[in-house]
Formats: C-alpha cells, sequence, structure tokens
C-alpha cells in the first residue's frame, strides 16, 4: 500500500492518544508510512496522501484545538481522504437518539471537509489524569468511571479504513 497517512488527534487525559497509536499500529502493518501526532504539533497534512483526525469529545463537542485544525486545514483536507474518530463516554447505545446525539458530536466539522468515514468509540475516564474541574464535571454528569476502550473495535476498525 505505502500510503502517508497522518493521524492527528486531540486530548484531554491520554486516551485519545492510545486509540491513535492503536490506529497506526493497524496502518503499519497494513503497508501505510503513518505519523501520529497531536494536533497541537501542528503537523503539516500537505505531506500526506489521507488523514485520520480524532478528538475526544467535552461539553458535547469536539475539543477546540481539533476543530481549530480542522478549520486550518480545511482546504486541503478536502483534497484527501479523510476519516474522524471521536472518543466519548456517553451516547454509547445504537438506540436512535444516541446515534443522533453522537452525530451533533462532529457537527462543526463534518460539513467543512466531508469525511469518508466516521467512527465513535467509547474511552477512559480516569480521575486521577483529570483536571480539577473535568473532575467536576465527569461528577455533575454522571459519567461512567473506568476504561470502557474496545481494542477489537478500534482495531476492526483500522483494518477497513481507506482500503
Amino acid at each position: 500500500m505505502n500510503t502517508r497517512v497522518l493521524i492527528a488527534y486531540a486530548t484531554r487525559a491520554g486516551s485519545t492518544g492510545d486509540i491513535a497509536q492503536a490506529i497506526g499500529e493497524v496502518l503499519r502493518a497494513r503497508g501505510c508510512r503513518v505519523d501520529v501526532r497531536t494536533v497541537k504539533s501542528r503537523p503539516r497534512v500537505e505531506d500526506y496522501e489521507a488523514v485520520l483526525i480524532g478528538s475526544a469529545v467535552r461539553s458535547g463537542s469536539w475539543l477546540p484545538e481539533a476543530v481549530g485544525f480542522v478549520v486550518e486545514h480545511q482546504l486541503t483536507l478536502k483534497c484527501l481522504p479523510v476519516a474522524l474518530f471521536t472518543v466519548h463516554m456517553h451516547n454509547t447505545g445504537n438506540d436512535p437518539q444516541s446515534v443522533a446525539n453522537r452525530r451533533v458530536y462532529l457537527s462543526t466539522v463534518r460539513p467543512l471537509i466531508h469525511p469518508v468515514g466516521e467512527v465513535f468509540f467509547s474511552g477512559v475516564i480516569d480521575p486521577a489524569k483529570l483536571s480539577l474541574l473535568d473532575r467536576l464535571m465527569v461528577r455533575a454528569v454522571k459519567a461512567p468511571v473506568g476504561d470502557f476502550r474496545e481494542w477489537d473495535k478500534i482495531r476492526g476498525w483500522a483494518q477497513t479504513i481507506l482500503a
């Protein structure tokens, strides 16, 4: 395959970065040349043939730096295959309301780039890795505490994306 792929992500406590690394490992095994970078490191999307962008969710939407990355690079991203992955803890069911709520997480970025794929993964809430404000928010919204990542689902998606 030998496609040059950027996996750019935004995280607060590391879970999204762990998922990005796992996706990168699968894509490398498929023959891609992969760089996994935070959006804050300002990677040059022009250097890649495909881009995967991931973000954690806070207050019902992607992190501001992930949205900013898409806005800043939207003209280039429109010319590349782009897939999006979202790491969240609410709306994890398959009922119509959960599905509709998940779609809102991407409402600010989806219209800018028209992604070739979107996926939603459950993440981790580890209070020891959260700021005081985030811990208070977790408590206020009664978010589940623990590691809910489904590694088989994550790796399975990585096997199919950009096929």
